[in-house]
């Protein structure tokens, strides 16, 4: 299993896992999970490494939706955002492009989800690796992850 899905049994966690066959050939895979496991693309989220201001933050927000980097850094009260370097966000999670999770990165990340994720009694994200999704209750992952909420 992955560290996250480690983590989320390890504390005893609720949760369910879903898997497909990840295409190689593809790489927006929050989409990709959301057509796959046949599931509203506003609940599926997608987990992306931000870097504001030269520090890393984990943004959490619907498949469906291009992340607002100004609105991002706004809601932590930095001034400019932009999408990690790939290089430097898998580093600093563990895991690949596609397949960051929320949950048990390598170094300490500050965790912000969409606030939209309040409208679902569940939420899917990354499990770790590609074609690895977990069905997770929002307010279980903002208590796992420490995660504020923001609009972005």
């Amino acid at each position: 299993m992955t560290p996250a899905i480690n983590l989320l049994k390890q504390q005893k966690i609720d949760f369910d896992v879903l898997k497909f066959r990840h295409d190689p050939n593809l790489s927006n895979y929050a989409q990709e999970a959301a057509i796959k496991l046949n599931l509203d693309e506003q609940q599926v989220f997608k987990t992306l490494v931000i870097d504001v201001d030269g520090a890393l933050y984990i943004g959490i927000t619907p498949a469906s939706q291009q992340v607002d980097l100004k609105s991002f850094a706004k809601s932590i009260c930095g001034k400019k955002a932009q999408m990690a370097d790939k290089n430097r966000a898998q580093a600093a999670t563990g895991y690949l492009l596609g397949g960051i999770s929320p949950f048990a990165h390598k170094k300490k990340i500050p965790v912000v989800l969409n606030e939209s994720a309040k409208k679902y009694p569940h939420i899917y994200v990354s499990g770790g690796r590609r074609g690895l999704e977990i069905a997770i209750c929002p307010n279980t992952l903002i208590k796992v992850t420490n995660a504020t909420l923001a609009t972005f």
